[in-house]
């Protein structure tokens, strides 16, 4: 088994290979003048068990092209078996069509990573359970729900209560509230454009409680800050949030660190920028563990959806 890292998380990948007691494997990945990507593996890999670690985040083109680059040249190079492990899969919040005459290119993406070699594709908490079904190649949906459980029951013990900002979010939210023993409120929305939402009611009693908002991604962070206002003025005592991808795009981390939220959880599924490491109430939690857990159980061939039994 070999681990290759690509430059959009570096740090995630080398924590993943230090857990697995491996070197990453040595490789150059550079760019030529006009911003062309060029990848060179500098070790053999022939019939090896290879997992490419690369999240496809901003700058989101660039990561998704590194990414197909690389699969390419492991393929070239006589690889045994490729797999993508794309902790953040980008444009997977474009899985349908919302109108006439627009793309599903999160079903695009899947044919390009497919196509550019791999024959196995790792991923944490996709926005939508189809994805899965948009590649004709084996994928695992990993789950950050135990890291997040753990974490929850050690801050908050038996006073949380989860709370879904959204009513497409009640699976993921009813899922961790089931796993503490916990209450879960709904939190109804109504989004008038994209990047805008407006709270419009909540689904529950959360007077004298303490709090946790559960999603996947936040990115404006508009959703989180308007809903952890909702639930201040509705008698909640604490609001937090646990959230997979801290995307946090714009002025989002502004934007956290001036709401009621006492803390906003991410995982390292997305490298943190200078502004999400000096803000005072975001923190994160490392999914390297559970990552190279994973991918130790695949090049096995043991099951992965043990782990979250």
């Amino acid at each position: 088994m070999k681990i290759l890292a690509c430059n959009s998380n570096r740090p995630l990948a080398e924590a993943i290979a230090s857990y697995l007691n491996l070197a990453l494997t040595k490789a150059s990945i550079r760019r030529f003048s006009d911003m062309e990507i060029f990848v060179e593996i500098s070790e053999n890999v022939r019939g090896q068990d290879v997992f490419v670690v690369q999240s496809t985040c901003y700058p989101t083109n660039d990561n998704l092209m590194e990414l197909l680059v690389t699969l390419d040249a492991l393929k070239r190079g006589s690889a045994r078996r490729i797999t993508a492990v794309i902790p953040y899969y980008g444009y997977a919040r474009q899985d349908r069509k919302t109108g006439p005459r627009t793309p599903i290119s999160a079903k695009l993406v899947a044919n390009l990573i497919t196509t550019a070699g791999a024959d196995r594709v790792v991923t944490l908490d996709l926005h939508s359970g189809q994805i899965q079904g948009f590649f004709d190649i084996p994928v695992d949906n990993l789950y950050a729900a135990p890291v997040f459980t753990h974490d929850i029951k050690t801050r908050l013990g038996d006073e949380a209560m989860i709370v879904s900002p959204d009513v497409g979010g009640v699976v993921r939210a009813r899922g961790i509230a089931s796993r503490i023993g916990a209450d879960l409120a709904i939190i109804d929305k109504r989004r008038e454009r994209a990047g805008v939402s407006e709270v419009m009611n909540i689904i529950g009693d959360v007077k004298g409680r303490k709090c946790v908002l559960v999603d996947d991604i936040v990115d404006s962070a508009g959703t989180l800050c308007n809903a952890a206002v909702a639930l201040i003025e509705a008698g909640a005592t604490s609001v937090s949030a646990y959230v997979t991808h801290g995307v946090l795009s714009g002025g989002a981390v502004a934007r956290v660190t001036s709401s009621p939220l006492e803390s906003l959880v991410i995982t390292d599924s997305i490298p943190a920028t200078e502004a999400v490491r000096l803000a005072r109430n975001i923190r994160p939690l490392t999914i390297a563990p559970l990552m190279a857990e994973s991918i130790q159980r695949i090049s096995e061939e043991r099951s992965v959806s043990s782990l979250f039994d």
